[in-house]
């Protein structure tokens, strides 16, 4: 039902557009004005003006970084040109570490030679030489300055490239929705479901409400809009209600704008004044004791819509007649709750049935696939390359329609980019999910990348693991660390990047969360050479670049590639299938590899001390 207007007020999160690199330059821009590190620079006698300088590239890179987001996708130039932006601020970002552990290090010798030692945990003596050496003064400097070049490089590129400050270029929202159902639009599968919605869309309000809310949650292209076109269209043919109206909300849940296209669907004729006054008494006029179906497509938008502005939008509908109904689609499960949706469908994954099904509908003509027999074993393994999801299985099909050749059904099942670039149809609907998580969020999400498709993940042990890369921050808030990375595991699983195993292979005590395969490519897209796995006994291409390793034992004994990664913040070791036994890391490893890794932040692994 719609929440009345005496519902507590409900505050929805608000997600700006901004890249993925504007969480790493925030906290630079912070660190490099704490006050902290500004008396440690006047204490070395290092130049301060470096400090500013580098401060002042890292902002005329900023400034466009979110028109390169957007275009990143279709300019292979410009993608180039990020990978070097975010290598120069992983520098950037050590080096500010470093002077930090040096402040601190001048900071425990001054007391310890004050106290004679008695004053700390442990004993001082005893740490590593290599751990207490200090940082050469001249080398920060050399450093500081090489970095500066490096950067007025990378800004003077941006000309070239096209890059404009501020916005920039707007994401490309899909196409709207209407309630016209074509050959795409056909629903395999979801019997329950559907069943269950035409009950309940036919049936008597059970509450005793004029009008109810139904929600329809799920990924990007998991047939949301599918399903509510079945279902608008049965309703039609049933001729029970007297009023029907499809609308396609897409980014923007604007009030004034909303309550017109309504009118129009309705039949009724706007007011050509933005009235909001107007407009609403004409939408309860018009709706008054007649039995309405509303669809509310695509609704996503949390920055515009809370609780106040679908409060207002429902008002003038409590007019209708009883057994009215209004279905939403989203992939954001918090949109359900916040408009009082009275059941909720979540759609996961078609069955491998439903998938061939699908798939052959647009792959062969006539949906016919009896009359290539040499193709249809390669067909299956492409659709369980697509795991259920609709827009998937439809954009692959139409890509192979026009290919009746073997060997080109071969390439496509081969190729490790098809489901990657910027001309494939599931690209952009999961692309416009990425763009609009918040920029935190985002580092957390690509730095899923280097665990493996199917990986099960356990939410605690990933928030630790965010924790420890420094990829969380409170702001100006009180919030622990650990409720920071609870709002952004939380962020991610309400918009469908992750979604709750059904397997659970794995023996953790609390649920544990899986990636969809097309998510998980999106993830690694983003973060390419910076997040490695060295799995299925590969040596994947190591550069100074990665920053992330995860290392599985099984496939792989070798430990010297990872080597030539001379600035790895992560080393893992992971084991693919239960009960995951822990392996060890020689002592030679330790001994001769580890400390090369000045900028280590987590190693999770067994040490051999034998």
């Amino acid at each position: 039902m719609i929440p009345s207007s005496s519902s507590p007020w409900q505050k929805t999160p608000v997600f700006t557009l901004y890249c993925f690199l504007s969480a790493f330059l925030q906290v630079l821009f912070d660190r490099l004005a704490s006050p902290e590190l500004i008396n440690f620079i006047r204490r070395k006698n290092l130049s301060h003006d470096l400090l500013k300088e580098l401060e002042r590239k890292l902002v005329v890179v900023h400034k466009v970084l979110n028109d390169a987001e957007m275009k990143q996708f279709s300019d292979a130039q410009v993608k180039k040109w990020l990978v070097q932006v975010k290598d120069a601020v992983y520098h950037a970002e050590d080096l500010l570490d470093e002077i930090a552990t040096d402040a601190l290090r001048c900071e425990i010798e001054a007391a310890d030679s004050q106290t004679g030692g008695t004053h700390q945990a442990w004993n001082w003596n005893k740490v590593p030489a290599w751990v207490k050496a200090p940082f050469a003064t001249q080398s920060m400097e050399s450093r500081m300055k090489e970095m500066i070049t490096k950067l007025e490089t990378i800004a003077q590129e941006k000309v070239g490239l096209g890059l404009k400050e501020g916005g920039g270029e707007k994401p490309s929202p899909r196409l709207p929705s209407s309630s016209l159902v074509g050959e795409s639009s056909i629903v395999y599968g979801r019997d329950e479901i559907k069943e269950e919605m035409v009950n309940w869309l036919l049936s008597d309000n059970a509450r005793g409400n004029n009008i109810e809310v139904m929600s329809i949650v799920g990924m990007g292209g998991s047939g949301k809009t599918t399903l509510s076109q079945y279902l608008y269209n049965h309703a039609t043919e049933k001729e029970h209600f007297d009023l029907k109206a499809w609308v396609c909300v897409s980014t923007e849940f604007l009030l004034t704008n909303l309550t017109k296209t309504i009118l129009e669907e309705i039949g009724s004729t706007p007011p050509s004044s933005d009235n909001i006054n107007l407009l609403q008494r004409q939408l309860e006029k018009s709706v008054g004791n007649k039995k309405l179906l509303l669809v509310l497509d695509d609704v996503w938008d949390v920055k515009s819509l809370d609780w106040e502005s679908w409060d207002r939008l429902g008002t003038p509908l409590r007019a209708a007649a009883e057994g009215s109904k209004i279905v939403v689609t989203t992939r954001i499960e918090i949109v359900a709750k916040l408009m009082g949706a009275v059941s909720t469908h979540r759609l996961g994954e078609l069955s491998p049935e439903d998938s061939w099904a699908l798939f052959t509908k647009f792959a062969f003509p006539n949906g016919d696939s009896s009359a290539y027999p040499q193709l249809e074993p390669i067909g299956r393994k492409i659709v369980d390359k697509c795991q259920g999801l609709p827009l998937a299985l439809k954009a692959l099909g139409t890509l192979l329609y026009s290919k009746a050749q073997q060997r080109e059904w071969e390439d496509i099942l081969n190729s490790k980019t098809w489901h990657s670039q910027s001309g494939h149809e599931i690209l952009p609907s999961l692309r416009l999910s990425y763009l609009h998580l918040s920029p935190p969020v985002k580092r957390c999400f690509a730095y899923c990348s280097i665990f493996p498709k199917d990986y099960e993940f356990d939410k605690e042990k990933l928030i630790l693991l965010w924790m420890a890369e420094g990829l969380l921050h409170a702001g100006q808030s009180d919030e622990r660390m650990e409720e920071v990375g609870e709002s952004c595991f939380n962020e991610l699983l309400a918009k469908s990047f992750f979604q709750e195993s059904i397997t659970k292979k794995s023996f953790a005590k609390e649920s544990c969360f899986v990636m969809h395969d097309l998510i998980h490519d999106s993830a690694q897209h983003i973060s390419q050479e910076f997040c490695i796995r060295l799995e299925d006994c590969k040596v994947q291409k190591i550069s100074d670049k990665t920053r992330h390793l995860v290392y599985f034992k099984s496939d792989y004994d070798g430990f010297e590639p990872v080597g030539r990664a001379k600035h790895l913040r992560t080393v893992l070791a992971e084991n693919k299938v239960p009960p995951f036994p822990i392996y060890s890391l020689s002592t030679r490893v330790l001994q001769n590899t580890l400390p090369k890794f000045k900028s280590l932040r987590v190693l999770c692994h067994c040490v051999d001390t034998a």
